[in-house]
This record gives C-alpha cells, sequence and structure tokens, in this order.
C-alpha cells in the first residue's frame, strides 16, 4: 500500500517541473513580447508568408532561404494557422504559444534528469530558471533561442534512458533546429554506451526526421544549409576587431551586469566539467555519479564554442545560447547529484553541494533582477543594437507599406520588422535571392580553400543566374530628428534618437 502511494507521488510530482516551465514561459513573453528584435521579425515574417501564402521567404512572392531554423519556422507558421482569428494571421500569438511549449518541454526534460539522477525538485527548477530567466536568451525571444535548449535536453534525456530511436529523431529535431547543433548530437551519441552501440537505427532515424526538408532546400532552394552562414560571415566585418571568441568579452565591456549573471553559470558548468572528469577517470571515483549524457552535452558546448570561433561568424547574441545552455545545464546537474549522494553516504557533508546550488540560485536572482531592471514589459530588450524600437519599427513599416503602393524599396539593412508590418517588397540580402547569388559568388571566391569547397558542395543547385531585383525606393537611416517629408523620426535604446528618409532610386 505504501509503495502505491509513493508510485502516485512521483506520478503527481512529476507534471511540478513542466507545467512550472510553461507557467514561467508564459510569464516571460507577456514581459518581452513587445520588445522583440528585428531579427526575430525576420523569423516571424517567414512564418507568416508560409502559413498564409504558402511561400518560403521574408517577403511575398520573393523565395528565399535565409531562415536559420527551418523548425522554428514550421512551428510558428503550424500556430499561426491554428490561431488565425477572423481570417488574419498572428505569428506573435504563436511565439507565444511556442513560448510556453518550450518551456514546458524544459521542465518534462528536467523532470525526466531529475528522476534518473535522483535530484532534488530545486535543481530542475534552477536549470529551468537559469534559460527562461537568461537575458541573454529573453532578448532574443523569436528566434530559436528557446527551441536550442529544450532540443537539447530532450536529446539528453533519450541518451542518458538510453533510448536510440527516440534520440534519432530528437537528434533530426535538433539538427532542423540549427544544423550546427550536429555537434552535439555526434558528441553525445559517441560518449553514451547505449546509443554508440545501436548507433545505425539511431542514424537512421535522424536521417528519416531531416531528410524531407534537407532534400527539398537542397534542390528547391539551392542551399543544403541557409544563406544565414555567408551572410553573417560577411557581417562578421561589423564587430571588428571583436570576433566570436571574443565576443564576450565585447559584451561585458556594454553590459558587464548583464554579462555576469548571464555567461558565469556557464563558465561554472566548464569547471564543474574538468573537476568530474578528473575524479570519474584520473582519480576513478567509482561512487561518482553517471553523469556521462549530460556532461556529453557539456562537452558539446565547448566544442561548439570552438567551432564557432574557426567558421568566422560574428559575435551575435543569440549565438552563445546553446554552449551557455548546455555547461550552465551540466552545472546544476552535477551540483545536485552531488547533493543527492549525501543523502546516500553520509560521509560526504551536505553543505558544500548546498552552497553551490545556493550560488547558482544567486545568478538566477541577479538575471531576474537584470531582466526586472529593463522595466515591465520590456521596451527594448537588455542586449540591443536596432536602429529603432520594435514600436517605433511597426510604425515606419505601416506607414511605408501605404506609400510605396506596390514599389520595391531597398531595405536599410535592417529588415525584419519592417517586412512584417511592411508586407511589402522590401528588399535587401534576406529577401532577395539575386542579391544572396551575388554574396554566395564572392564568398567562394575569398573564402579559405576548404570553406570554398564547401560553399560549392552546399550551393551545387544554386541558379547563380539569378539577378537583383530592381528597386524603386531606398531607405535610409541616419542619426538626429526627422526633417523633410517621407522621412520618420525613431528612438532606439541603443542608438538614441535616428529617422529614416525614403528616397527614389535613378
Amino acid at each position: 500500500m505504501l509503495a502505491v502511494e509513493n508510485e502516485k507521488t512521483k506520478v503527481s510530482r512529476g507534471w511540478v517541473l513542466p507545467v512550472f516551465g510553461a507557467v514561467l514561459g508564459a510569464l516571460v513573453f507577456l514581459v518581452v513580447r513587445g520588445s522583440l528584435t528585428d531579427d526575430s521579425y525576420i523569423t516571424l515574417a517567414y512564418a507568416r508568408n508560409l502559413a498564409e501564402h504558402g511561400e518560403w521567404g521574408v517577403i511575398p512572392g520573393a523565395p528565399a532561404n535565409s531562415a536559420t531554423s527551418p523548425l522554428n519556422v514550421l512551428l510558428l507558421a503550424a500556430f499561426t494557422l491554428l490561431t488565425r482569428i477572423s481570417g488574419d494571421p498572428h505569428p506573435v500569438l504563436a511565439l507565444g504559444i511556442l513560448t510556453v511549449l518550450c518551456g514546458g518541454v524544459l521542465g518534462w526534460a528536467w523532470q525526466r534528469i531529475g528522476r534518473a539522477l535522483s535530484l532534488p525538485t530545486a535543481a530542475g527548477v534552477l536549470g529551468i530558471t537559469l534559460v527562461l530567466l537568461n537575458p541573454f536568451v529573453l532578448s532574443a525571444i523569436g528566434l530559436e533561442v528557446l527551441l536550442i535548449p529544450a532540443v537539447l535536453m530532450v536529446l539528453t534525456v533519450f541518451a542518458m534512458e538510453g533510448r536510440p530511436v527516440w534520440f534519432g529523431v530528437a537528434a533530426g529535431m535538433a539538427i532542423l533546429t540549427r544544423i550546427d547543433l550536429v555537434v552535439f548530437v555526434v558528441v553525445i551519441a559517441v560518449c553514451t554506451p547505449a546509443i554508440r552501440r545501436k548507433l545505425l537505427p539511431a542514424a537512421g532515424f535522424a536521417i528519416l526526421t531531416t531528410a524531407p526538408w534537407f532534400l527539398v532546400s537542397w534542390f528547391v532552394f539551392g542551399s543544403f544549409v541557409p544563406d544565414t552562414l555567408v551572410i553573417k560571415q560577411a557581417q562578421a566585418g561589423l564587430f571588428a576587431p571583436w570576433s566570436y571568441s571574443t565576443g564576450p568579452v565585447m559584451y561585458y565591456i556594454g553590459w558587464p551586469v548583464t554579462v555576469l549573471v548571464s555567461f558565469l553559470p556557464a563558465l561554472v558548468g566548464v569547471v564543474a566539467l574538468a573537476g568530474w572528469v578528473a575524479a570519474r577517470f584520473a582519480v576513478r571515483w567509482p561512487e561518482f555519479p553517471p553523469l556521462g549524457p549530460i556532461a556529453a552535452l557539456a562537452a558539446g558546448g565547448i566544442l561548439y564554442y570552438i567551432a564557432y570561433s574557426y567558421i568566422g561568424v560574428g559575435p551575435f547574441h543569440w549565438y552563445y545560447v546553446a554552449p551557455v545552455a548546455a555547461t550552465s545545464a551540466f552545472a546544476v546537474a552535477a551540483f545536485g547529484s552531488w547533493y543527492a549522494q549525501t543523502h546516500e553516504r553520509p560521509a560526504l557533508r551536505s553543505g558544500p553541494p548546498l552552497l553551490a546550488l545556493g550560488l547558482t540560485g544567486v545568478l538566477v536572482l541577479g538575471g531576474a533582477a537584470v531582466d526586472a531592471a529593463q522595466g515591465l514589459p520590456w521596451k527594448s530588450p537588455v542586449v540591443f543594437g536596432n536602429w529603432a524600437s520594435a514600436q517605433d519599427y511597426a510604425r515606419v513599416g505601416t506607414e511605408l507599406g501605404k506609400r510605396l503602393d506596390g514599389a520595391t524599396v531597398a531595405s536599410p539593412g535592417e529588415i525584419g520588422t519592417l517586412a512584417y508590418y511592411c508586407q511589402c517588397a522590401i528588399l535587401d540580402v534576406f529577401s532577395d535571392r539575386g542579391e544572396a547569388v551575388s554574396l554566395v559568388r564572392e564568398r567562394i571566391a575569398t573564402a579559405s580553400p576548404v570553406m570554398s569547397l564547401a560553399l560549392r558542395v552546399n550551393y551545387h543547385w544554386l541558379d547563380r543566374s539569378a539577378e537583383q531585383r530592381k528597386r524603386d525606393y531606398r531607405l535610409q537611416y541616419a542619426s538626429g530628428p526627422a526633417t523633410g517629408p517621407d522621412s520618420w523620426q525613431v528612438y532606439s535604446a541603443a542608438k538614441g534618437v535616428g529617422h529614416f528618409t525614403l528616397t527614389r532610386e535613378p
């Protein structure tokens, strides 16, 4: 009778973390929904075009392949279809649903990991809040920053439980979230004996999950890897002399407290991983907890950071989410498992792991304080560099669409929010495949031999004869108040007062 009651208690508690994650996801979305960054609106524009017109591109009638995360777009488009009210699509509402779902999935994953490692519930709460209250994550909601930790944690769960088929499906979902997450897939698979012994079925289901999209992407859209790789490599010079590897230092100069509360858990995770590896393999302490899959997750985060430093992309703040989330998760699991072992081995003192968990909780509270200091709800993200607030961009985009009356316009360099609200032919490398083709040619010609070969394979089926579309107008940004006709004054927390001016192209 007592065993039955204990089992019922476990089942009832099994809902605690998923519900907590979903509710917290809903709350953070309500905080950030009015402050989404320009790149987030690129994704939302893709989702609306797919839901409304069945097209893959930023603007209607112009196919493109500049969406970094196919799964993010597909899910947002599916939820947009489900939430249509009076015939109009609502991608922002769809984003809210996806945010809640990702929070719930994180909670589910931590509940399963907690059961496997006998972690206290508080450890799962810490694992969820380290993601959902991280200012760097919240500053890029709308991009795939919540899908990344969600799919990586699910991948880790299936590795920990030794389920190769479901691991393969989760691996496919991770790769569809971002193709570069294959680093995590390979590391976790190789480091987990239960998956390594059944690598064939795991790989087979990963291929079955991903093949439909990548075949369409390669043959129909002309590139296996989205155009964002060459676009972001070309934009890396905007951050000179900073690079991806030194990006955290660059951000620390501008946002020191934000960087500390966002990155310190990851640094602690790296140190904890080094200690665990030393104790497990050098000292060979048999009583150390079986953290293999989640240790592999953290190792994947380190390799991911190294790989990104090598390929030469700029330090865009959302690129740090994967390694930060992975290594932070290991810190929580290691400290929680350490604490759990103190109950099994009285010789071990519970004070040190409790202190470690408590200090991690302090960093979570620090992140929450940074989030709250931005004002509730947010008017702009904590980490922000756009020329205008989301509200001002929405106003300019709406008025611009009416002003153009079907004409084309060259974007000022930030296209997402304008394209979303303008619903017009606003053109740049993200929306005009002809301009992307020119960039591809240039990148192939100037890249290293290895990178050049990889790009040639990736773009083997691309129609390189595509030309840039003619621009009827050009929208340009300048600092200072607006003056004259066809000019819109805007404000940005990063840039101050500025304005956009519309001019006719000769």
